[in-house]
């Protein structure tokens, strides 16, 4: 029999035709896996949205559960530029802040040198030492120079060591080279007041530059330190941040621009901050919501299958639902308060919360402990936070109702995808039988063809030569 290379050449027939719509309802077959693929997929996908908004409802939660939330205190400020930052050792107040003088740092500028390159005339001296202080007694530093140093290279020593307490630099005023140097800390202290240089036994060396005149410490600018008062006690500092002065609460006094004689006043309120304790509690109750708006989307349905949320009737859902709900309304024990709508926080017959702004800043400003015992616990007691953030955590975790579910989609998942896989491979082989059994149809055809070409032939050949002889 012949061997046909493409379908329907030997028949005449659109064998590739057919095979195509053969092919095409065997692979009708992976539609119903295709569809539960997508189930699945989209059933990950709404629980990884439920996760997020669980994650999102947590971190609010756990934001309620720090007691200190409910003791901070903010100190505000009116008048001179000054700012502030608080701590929790910060108590309510308030103080009549007077600056009359900002921490500064102290400079330094040796005297003249032609070549800042050039090498100097040690003498012998191996270092130079930095003093500092209004007299140069309150501390000093050695550098160690190399031999045949100039004055770029001492520049350099000095910005080289991380101790030396200045910034070097070399400055050219039009004709001659100085070398300047500036503090890094502000105070009086810190202020660099001369220098000088030292040999290797430690004895005073005298360094001279190539015209023979001595390298030594010319004009200073000492540093000073911020000066104050508060309710009228004077305060020194040795920079412009100061501590201590304010129980608590540090006063930044780098943005004030005072002149000689100038004073800068502002008074500084330290008080509860009633803001940060709603904004924390209308973050819960927000946080809440939208998880609520968030399963609403995912479960609704309209009656169109088209438009269903894509966890319709999902248990997974209702067990956290339920779970959360017990959790809010079992209520708090040990503290003034046991139930959210003590707080003004109410749950609605749709789920949801809504919070009564009044009653919380009432809380707020004048009973803070008792929301904080109410939220974080007292003594040995969970507040709500607590169960609300282990529920959460539990809902969440890889063993947890939301855990399970994601893991037992995933396997289903790869369960379709082996089956799918299995079912495209026996697909394959029937169409390739069916390629088969069509060629071997289409050779057959064509012989029988080629029969009844060459039968025709001879009878017609037959019919010819019999009408000759008549």
């Amino acid at each position: 029999m012949a061997t046909i290379t493409s379908l329907g050449i030997g028949s005449g027939l659109d064998l590739n035709g057919l095979l195509d719509q053969l092919k095409d309802a065997e692979r009708g077959k992976l539609a119903p896996i295709t569809r539960q693929q997508e189930q699945q997929n989209a059933k990950i996908s709404a629980y990884g949205k439920i996760q997020s908004s669980l994650d999102g409802f947590k971190d609010a939660v756990d934001g309620l559960n720090d007691p200190q939330l409910y003791q901070s205190l903010s100190a505000n400020v009116r008048g001179d530029e000054i700012t502030t930052t608080t701590s929790a050792e910060a108590l309510p107040g308030s103080y009549r802040v007077e600056v009359t003088q900002l921490a500064t740092s102290g400079t330094l500028a040796s005297s003249k040198v032609t070549d800042a390159s050039e090498p100097l005339t040690l003498n012998g001296a191996t270092q130079v030492e930095l003093n500092f202080g209004a007299d140069g007694t309150a501390s000093s530093v050695k550098v160690d120079i190399a031999a045949d140093s100039s004055l770029e290279d001492i520049r350099d020593a000095i910005n080289a060591n991380k101790d030396a307490g200045v910034s070097a630099s070399v400055i050219f005023d039009g004709t001659d080279y100085r070398l300047a140097l500036s503090s890094n800390e502000t105070g009086v202290d810190a202020s660099v007041h001369s220098f000088s240089f030292l040999d290797g036994a430690g004895a005073a060396a005298a360094v001279d530059t190539a015209e023979g005149t001595a390298l030594t410490s010319g004009t200073a600018i000492g540093g000073q330190d911020a000066a104050l008062t508060v309710n009228g006690i004077a305060i020194t500092s040795e920079n412009n941040q100061v501590e201590g002065a304010i129980q608590g609460v540090t006063l930044n006094l780098g943005g004030l621009n005072i002149g000689v004689g100038e004073t800068a006043s502002s008074t500084v309120t330290v008080e509860r901050n009633t803001l940060k304790i709603r904004e924390a509690v209308g973050g819960f109750v927000k946080a809440f919501n939208d998880m609520k708006e968030t399963i609403g989307t995912l479960t609704k349905y309209s009656g169109d299958r088209e438009t269903a949320g894509e966890l319709v009737g999902d248990s997974t859902v209702r067990t956290i639902e339920g779970r959360l709900r017990s959790a809010l309304t079992n209520g708090v024990a040990g503290g003034e308060f046991s139930t959210l709508s003590q707080l003004g926080i109410t749950l609605q017959r749709d789920g949801t919360l809504e919070i009564d702004e009044d009653t919380i800043s009432d809380l707020a400003k004048n009973n803070p402990d008792a929301l904080g015992d109410f939220f974080a616990g007292v003594e040995d007691e969970n507040g709500l936070a607590d169960a609300l953030s282990t529920t959460t955590a539990q809902l969440t975790g890889n063993n947890g109702t939301l855990g399970i579910a994601i893991s037992g989609a995933e396997n289903r998942i790869e369960s379709l995808n082996a089956r799918y896989e299995r079912m495209e491979q026996s697909i394959d082989r029937t169409i390739s039988r069916y390629r088969v059994q069509f060629g071997q149809l289409d050779a057959m055809i064509a012989q029988m063809n080629q029969t009844s070409s060459y039968l025709t032939q001879q009878f017609d050949a037959l019919d010819m030569a019999l009408g000759r002889k008549k």
